[in-house]
């Protein structure tokens, strides 16, 4: 049996993460599940799978959980705070952990589950750009596996399955170019948050939304695919690709090149990670060749989307480039959300944070760490005086 732990249950990974394994039967089980502050969606959780150990992150939200389940049987063991993210992580119960938590609230937990010696199901690409040469190089030591749970990712891992990676050429991730790849630069200053969390494809959090909106995802994911495939990031290449079809490809030295196809349906690429090595037969309808009309590829367009290009600038540097570049955008994004800021005022800030940043090449967990929270402090004093 494998046993499962969820960072982040009540996100859009972690409701199809469970939705995924209510259909794979026993040989699954759910054995703990956190959230933020949802507690109305983790009691009913806790409810239908009965998990051993439950944290939230918000400690206010963890004692209003502790009062509405008083007399729940058997009451799991409940955990809070940033420090009760990282126990729940780390305990024993489960050997399987499913990292869905956004943004950099996800590192420790991640790290102590990997340093506890479980396996990893990595949906927060953000630890990967923020500490990724330290992730990987501590799975490794411990012979841990990190499976992609990004569709993207999902589907360059499933064409390399046969592959050597001294035998790629390029990897080249597609981008769905969110709601506004058509759009002249006049056009993106007027947009609305509204406008900007409407994907045409996806159903995802506020976050990675607006992230798939400006392409900053897709920097943040080429990021994540050199840490996760071990290629320099100036071999990842990014196309447009609006129906969402092609999941990512991978050319080879020879010019033949490996893709992976598939509806727009987050639970395969869940299943696959979960029942990794083996794959087990879907009830999802599969894609019907007949029926797709056109396939179309485009270059993103980095004048009017620089967050892109920021990003793989970020990566080419390294150090803690990576982690200015993340700690900027989650900040800029948090201030666009509320009405602080325009969606093109994104970039501008990113761009002058990382300018004033002196990189470390080879930081530490501490500098990595006290990086990000210089990076979140600078960009909130630039956004409250723009």
């Amino acid at each position: 049996m494998k046993k499962i732990a969820i960072l982040g249950s009540t996100g859009s990974i972690g409701v199809n993460t469970l939705n995924v394994v209510r259909k794979l039967g026993k040989d699954y089980k759910i054995t703990g599940i956190s959230a933020q502050k949802n507690v109305n969606l983790l009691i009913k959780q806790i409810i239908e799978f009965r998990p051993t150990i439950v944290a939230l992150g918000d400690e206010g939200a963890a004692q209003e959980l502790k009062k509405r389940l008083r007399r729940f049987r058997p009451l799991p063991r409940i955990y809070e705070g940033t420090s009760g993210l990282i126990e729940f992580a780390r305990n024993p119960v489960s050997d399987f952990l499913v990292s869905a938590l956004v943004g950099a609230a996800g590192l420790l937990p991640t790290l102590a589950a990997i340093e506890a010696g479980k396996d990893i199901a990595l949906a927060n690409k953000e630890i990967l750009v923020m500490a990724g040469d330290l992730i990987i190089k501590t799975a490794k030591k411990r012979g841990i596996k990190i499976l992609p749970l990004d569709s993207e990712h999902s589907a360059i891992f499933q064409c390399l399955r046969a592959e050597k990676i001294k035998h790629v050429r390029h990897i080249i991730l597609t981008a769905s170019g969110g709601p506004f790849y058509k759009y002249k630069k006049s056009q993106l200053e007027k947009v609305t948050v509204k406008e900007t969390l409407h994907h045409p494809t996806w159903q995802m959090g506020k976050k990675i939304t607006v992230d798939s909106a400006t392409l900053m995802n897709k920097g943040l994911e080429a990021i994540e695919a050199s840490h996760l495939f071990g290629i320099d990031i100036n071999r990842i290449d990014v196309l447009i690709h609006p129906q969402t079809t092609v999941h990512s490809l991978v050319e080879l030295v020879d010019g033949s090149i490996l893709a992976q196809l598939a509806i727009a349906d987050m639970r395969i690429p869940i299943q696959f990670a979960l029942t990794y090595p083996q794959r087990y037969p879907s009830r999802l309808q599969g894609l019907k060749l007949e029926k797709i009309a056109h396939l179309t590829f485009y270059k993103p367009n980095l004048k009017n989307f620089p967050c892109l290009g920021l990003a793989l600038k970020a990566g080419r540097i390294g150090g803690t480039m990576p982690v200015v570049l993340n700690a900027a955008d989650e900040i800029a994004v948090e201030a666009f959300l509320v009405g602080k800021i325009k969606l093109t005022d994104i970039p501008k800030i990113i761009e002058s944070v990382m300018a004033e940043h002196k990189v470390n090449k080879k930081p530490s967990l501490k500098k990595i760490l006290e990086t990000d929270q210089w990076t979140r402090n600078r960009t909130r004093e630039k956004i409250k005086c723009s």
